[in-house]
Formats: C-alpha cells, sequence, structure tokens
C-alpha cells in the first residue's frame, strides 16, 4: 500500500505537535538543545539531521538561533582529536601570529582543551566545515521563525505570534496549538487564540472558518479587521450565508469595540491634557486674582521649565554648550550612564519649578509691580517681554526643537482593553493630582496662603493690617510662574520643545482661568479638565463629522474643509463655546467673592 506524499515542512510542524509525547525506546533523545545540534552535525543521513534540527522547535534555549545561523553561515567546524573522536566547535578569540585560535565544543560551549587542560588552539585548515544544503536550511528556517515563541519575554511572544498569524501561515498553526497548550501568561494565550483564529480564516474547510469567526468575535480583535472584511466579501461572493452572517457579525464586534477603545482613548487624553492645562493655568489663576494682572509672558514661562529639562538631561549626560550674548557658555556634564542617568527628569522638576519662579520674580520686580491696575498696559509689556524671551531661546537653543528624551520608566504604556495608556501621561495626571493638593495646602495651612487670600479679598485692608504687599506680590508671582515651570517639564516628554512651546497653551490658561472663574481653584480644576476633554473629543471625531457639513448653507463647503483640520477646527469651535457661555455666566463657573471696592 503506497501512502501520500508528505510536505516537508508539514513534517516539521507535525513534529512539534508530538515533541512532547515520549519517544520510542530505540530512539535516543538529545538532552539538550546543543546535544540536538551536535548529533544534527554528526548524523550522516540527510533525514536524521533534518530529524534532530526539528527537535528543537519550541524549546527555550538562547543557544539555539545563533548556532543555527553560525551553520548557515559556515562558521562551524568539526576537530578531529588524535584517538578519532569529532567534536564540532565553532572559532572564538582573535588569531595569533601563527594563524591558531581557540575554539569552543558546542555540546557543551566550554573552549576546547588538551589533555592537560590547557586551552588547545587550532588552526582552520585542519578543521572540517560543517556542510548543509538547501532541505536543512529549510528546516533552520522553520526553527528560527519559530524561536521566539518560547522567548523569556512575553512581549517578544506575543510579537512573534502575532507576526505569525498576521502572515496566516497554515503550516505553522500545529506550532501555535502547541505553544497554546503550555503557555501560562494569559495575555499571550489571547494572542495565540487571536493568531490562530486569523490563520485558520485561510483554511478551507468552511467548519474551521466559522470556528474562526466566532472566535474572533468573542475576543473582538482590532487586527483581524481587514481579514474579516476579506472573508466577509469571500462568503458572500460564494453564496455561504452562514460564514456570511457569522463574518458580519464578528465585523460589527470588532467594530463596537473600536470605537468603545477611540472612547476611553479620547478621554484618557483629554484628562491628560487637561492636566497640563491645570497646572500651567493654576499659577495664573492666583496671579490674575490677585494681582489683576494680564501676564502674556505665562507662555514663557512655561518654556523655560522646560528648556531647563533639557539643560538638566544634558548636565546629567555630556554636557553643552550654548551661545550666552555673543560668548560660549560651557556647561559641563556628570556623564552619568544607566540608571543614574534615567533619573534626569527626577532632578529636573524642582529646577524647572524654581527656574520659572525666579524669571517670574525678576519679571515682577522689574516690568510688572509699575503697573498694577493697569491692565492694558500690562498686557501690552508682558507681550513685549514674551517677544524678547522668545527671542533669547533662539540665541541660546537655536530656531528649531531640541530632543527631550523620556526616561524608561516613562516610556513605555499599559495596555488595558486595547486602550493605551501611556506612563508619560499617567505620571502628568498623578502628579497634577499632587500639584493640587500641594496648592491646597499653601493656601490653607501656610503663613503665606493666609496673606495671599488676605490680599486677594481685601488688599488696602491687608495693607492697613500690616502686610507687606507687594512681597506678597512678588511670592505670588514666582509661585505661579513656577507651576508654570512643572508644566513645560510635563509638555517636554510629551511633545517638542521649541522657543514658542508656551504660545500654543497660553490662550488655552487664560480661557480656563476665565471659564472657572478669577481667583477660583475649584472652577480652574473643572474648567482645564473641561476644555481639554472637549478639546480632544471634537478632534477625534470630526474628521468623521465633516462630510455631512455640505449641507449648511453659503458656508457648508468651507466648514467641510476646515473641519478636516480637526485640531484648528476643534479649537475654533471650542473658542466660539467658551464666548457664548461668558455670555451667559460672565464671572465663571464660579464667582470669587471680595470684600475690596477697588472692582
Amino acid at each position: 500500500m503506497l501512502l501520500p506524499p508528505v510536505k516537508p515542512l508539514a513534517f516539521l510542524f507535525l513534529l512539534v505537535v508530538t515533541c512532547g509525547l515520549p519517544p520510542p525506546a530505540a530512539a535516543a533523545v538529545p538532552s539538550s538543545s546543543r546535544q540536538s545540534i551536535v548529533q544534527a552535525i554528526l548524523a550522516e543521513d540527510a533525514a536524521r539531521q533534518r530529524e534532530f534540527i526539528t527537535q528543537l522547535m519550541g524549546q527555550a534555549d538562547a543557544a539555539i538561533a545563533p548556532l543555527l545561523e553560525a551553520w548557515r553561515t559556515d562558521a562551524l567546524f568539526v576537530f578531529t582529536a588524535p584517538d578519532g573522536t569529532k567534536i564540532p566547535v565553532q572559532l572564538t578569540g582573535e588569531k595569533n601570529d601563527a594563524g591558531t585560535q581557540t575554539a569552543a565544543r558546542l555540546d557543551t560551549g566550554a573552549t576546547l582543551s588538551d589533555a592537560g587542560g590547557q586551552p588547545l588552539r587550532v588552526v582552520v585548515a585542519d578543521l572540517t566545515a560543517v556542510e548543509h544544503n538547501a532541505a536543512l536550511r529549510r528546516a533552520m528556517k522553520a526553527v528560527l521563525d519559530l524561536a521566539d515563541l518560547a522567548a523569556p519575554e512575553p512581549q517578544k511572544r506575543i510579537k512573534a505570534i502575532l507576526t505569525i498569524g498576521l502572515t496566516q501561515d497554515v503550516e505553522k498553526l500545529p506550532a501555535l496549538r502547541a505553544r497554546l497548550g503550555i503557555e501560562t501568561d494569559e495575555a499571550v494565550k489571547r494572542a495565540l487564540r487571536e493568531s490562530i483564529a486569523i490563520a485558520q480564516l485561510k483554511d478551507p474547510k468552511d467548519e474551521m472558518k466559522l470556528a474562526a469567526l466566532v472566535e474572533l468575535k468573542e475576543l473582538c480583535s482590532l487586527a483581524s479587521t481587514d481579514f474579516l472584511t476579506r472573508s466577509l466579501k469571500e462568503s458572500e461572493d460564494a453564496r455561504n450565508p452562514t460564514l456570511s452572517a457569522a463574518a458580519r457579525a464578528a465585523l460589527l464586534a470588532v467594530e463596537g469595540h473600536r470605537s468603545a477603545v477611540d472612547f476611553f482613548g479620547t478621554l484618557f487624553r483629554g484628562i491628560s491634557l487637561g492636566s497640563i492645562l491645570l497646572v500651567a493655568a493654576l499659577g495664573l489663576a492666583i496671579t490674575f486674582g490677585l494681582m489683576r494682572v494680564i501676564n502674556m509672558a505665562h507662555g514663557e514661562m512655561i518654556a523655560v521649565g522646560a528648556y531647563t529639562t533639557y539643560l538638566v538631561q544634558n548636565i546629567f549626560g555630556t554636557g553643552i554648550t550654548i551661545p550666552f550674548f555673543g560668548f560660549s557658555l560651557p556647561i559641563f556634564g556628570l556623564n552619568l550612564t544607566g540608571a543614574a542617568y534615567q533619573w534626569y527628569f527626577v532632578a529636573a522638576l524642582p529646577c524647572s519649578f524654581v527656574a520659572a519662579a525666579l524669571v517670574g520674580i525678576a519679571l515682577e520686580r522689574s516690568v510688572i509691580q509699575f503697573l498694577y491696575r493697569r491692565p492694558l498696559e500690562s498686557l501690552l509689556a508682558t507681550w513685549g517681554v514674551s517677544l524678547v524671551l522668545q527671542q533669547c531661546f533662539r540665541l541660546m537653543f537655536g530656531a528649531n526643537n531640541v530632543q527631550v528624551s523620556s526616561p524608561v520608566y516613562l516610556s513605555g504604556n499599559w495596555l488595558v482593553h486595547d486602550v493605551i495608556l501611556g506612563w508619560n501621561r499617567v505620571f502628568v495626571i498623578g502628579f497634577a493630582i499632587l500639584i493640587v493638593f500641594g496648592m491646597w495646602l499653601v493656601l490653607t495651612k501656610t503663613p503665606l496662603g493666609l496673606l495671599i487670600r488676605a490680599s486677594m479679598q481685601n488688599r488696602t485692608m491687608a495693607s492697613c493690617m500690616g502686610v507687606r504687599t507687594e512681597r506678597v506680590n512678588m511670592l505670588t508671582f514666582g509661585l505661579g510662574s513656577g507651576l508654570a515651570g512643572l508644566a513645560g517639564a510635563f509638555l517636554s516628554q510629551i511633545g517638542n520643545v521649541g522657543p514658542s512651546l508656551g504660545q500654543g497653551y497660553i490662550i488655552d490658561s487664560f480661557m480656563v482661568v476665565v471659564v472657572g472663574g478669577v481667583g477660583s481653584i475649584g472652577g480652574t480644576i473643572i474648567s482645564a479638565f473641561g476644555i481639554g476633554g472637549i478639546d480632544q473629543v471634537l478632534q477625534q471625531y470630526l474628521p468623521h463629522v465633516a462630510p455631512g457639513l455640505t449641507w449648511v448653507p453659503g458656508i457648508g463647503s468651507f466648514l467641510q474643509n476646515l473641519a478636516q483640520d480637526a485640531a484648528v477646527f476643534g479649537k475654533i469651535l471650542v473658542l466660539a463655546g467658551i464666548i457664548l457661555f461668558l455670555q451667559w455666566k460672565p464671572a465663571g463657573l464660579f464667582v470669587t467673592r471680595s470684600r475690596s471696592l477697588e472692582d
């Protein structure tokens, strides 16, 4: 009786499924992956060589990939000992003047030694190169393609699994199913189920396709959207109502899950943007509420904090040289590496606060103290100061953006039901909460807070009671500017740092203060998160609404073109909404009551 021919690769993957079964007594099973490679090299029969190689599939040995790659690139040799024993080796070390070099045994990884235990130096010409053919190279490639399935890092396993699934290689399904039976990590198990189902859509049997569609519907796999769309079209073309209904149901489930992911992702980004606006506007709310000074240079305080973070990063590294009024000012670095260098951002936070606070105090002492109760003049003066500071940034750091790298502990993300939660944004949200709590402590539990609240309620009466209102103004302005510096440090982890960084947030900060109520900390908090959330929601959904704007009489096409730039149109709508809101509540959400007669 003749047996049907078996494809070589199918035979290889069939061995993966059965590799966990106890072998027959007559077969000699190697005790390690290195011994498998050694026996494959020493085997005289090509079929036996491939058999030993296929036993390596799914094994979590880091030595497999480099040894097979060395074999494929003719870097393995056989050393024949004086007693005739053949020892597979790999050459190591540099050649000496005599052209000899050391070698490592493949079976143990130890250095090849003579009878006295001393390292043995060999000449390449005295060794026999290990040969290979096309069939053996295909077997090695199959092992290397699946090597990462047993990687110790879960993320590396997930990446390898999804790569195999997205190629829809049906011949690798046995290896995926074998791995699913022994995998313990839940995230990797989900990736295995997803990849198996996607690859199974290529199966010619309808029952296998149907099972895959049911699995993908249960998993709500975002990566399967294109495959489900193709499967739906193929089933409709084949007039298969069962598969068509299953594909349509799976596609609807995936799209519903995508909508939920987009919504919660937008909500998270809105909260993180609101946190930055909150930190930037918190100091502005205090200074504007206390001194009634419209500080248009507040955005440059944000840039001061961001550039301070950049400088601290370079100080922890190799240093930097910056031009300073025609001279080169060298700033020497600590040349830290590894974990010590990664702490630069923690050190940059207080430095950013102090640097921006000092610049704010200098601004208050030199300009603003002469412009109290003169809002128009203070607006024009601080706007001029903002232009001067921007030009200083360009002269010192250049007109182009500078790169601030994120430390390792802020570079990753959490994936919660396919919603990406970046560690840097989570850090900003958490730190903003700490800042709000700290400001509450300062304003309610410290002498400075008492003086600030007294001056806010009635500056004249506070001055009559002995409060040095000029010092209070100076310290308050420094505190508000320092908070803006912290916002700049946060922004350096999310976007680029440039001379015009603060200009993108100064208008938003003023809108937060005005909507929340001038001088109201609680109103500032609610307003910041509200404006940040609405802005992100509009940017997310306006491109989907744009096609429906053509019906607007006269300006429909203009609105549709504008809506394509979601960021600009979103800010326009937010500004229009704020204008309408202030027509209804001119004093903002929360009115700050005062005993002062100045207003």
